[in-house]
């Protein structure tokens, strides 16, 4: 583990399963994901979608564009002159956002692909926005400085990112620690923990606009993050 990661993350739990398993879940599920997980999903990341407020024009990157709901608002936010690029693990995942793209009308306004966050192969200084929604705490304790520098890297001065994720901030109660347990001991089941959203934009160098904690079934962190210079 990194000192970086010590730095924001000193009791936050290792993610034990490796990409290749994480990619295989995810494509196992995508077509039953909504169906898991959409109803108490979608109104944190509506607010982050807020939060982060696209506009006309703007070159947008969604890391972990899952199923593909977000995506599909981003283009539709950013309009016929801005572009929508997505990312995911899971090539059934990219299936399913494509999928939903072609149905909305909406395919010449972004690009998809599957790939990996730590590697992001956009150029520097080249985006305007980047979006994450329950991705973030997927990623192994050392990786995510690595993913947030990336994040850093791509986005032009003064760019924003907007992170939406389970989070460890306050208190734990019951059910942050029923979700560590099973996560701890069961994690082909349940792949992602509660972690400190805040505190690794932080760490990775962004200047944060505004940050506040919701609750789901557990505490979830909506953080808006702002690339430094102009």
């Amino acid at each position: 583990m990194t000192s970086e990661s010590l730095e924001y993350e000193p009791d936050v739990q290792r993610v034990l399963t490796t990409h290749a398993e994480t990619r295989a879940y995810y494509n196992k599920i995508a077509k039953f994901y909504d169906l898991l997980a959409e109803h108490s999903e979608q109104p944190m990341r509506e607010a982050g979608l807020q939060m982060l407020a696209v506009t006309v024009g703007e070159q947008v990157l969604e890391i972990g564009c899952g199923t593909g709901h977000c995506t599909v608002e981003l283009a539709m936010a950013v309009g016929p002159a801005g572009r929508v690029f997505g990312l995911d693990l899971s090539d059934k995942m990219i299936e399913q956002t494509t999928e939903l793209l072609r149905k909305r009308g909406l395919t010449d306004r972004a690009e998809i692909r599957q790939g990996d966050a730590s590697r992001l192969s956009y150029p520097d200084n080249s985006l305007d926005a980047v979006f994450m929604s329950f991705t973030l705490e997927l990623f192994d304790t050392p990786e995510i400085p690595v993913v947030l520098k990336e994040c850093l890297r791509v986005l032009k001065p003064g760019g924003r990112i907007a992170v939406v994720a389970i989070s460890r901030e306050g208190k734990p109660g019951l059910m942050i620690e029923a979700y560590e347990w099973t996560h701890n001991h069961f994690p082909n089941l349940l792949d992602c923990r509660p972690i400190y959203v805040r505190r690794a934009l932080e760490a990775a160098g962004f200047d944060i606009s505004q940050a506040k904690v919701e609750s789901m079934w557990v505490p979830v962190e909506l953080v808006l993050g702002v690339k430094p210079g102009t």
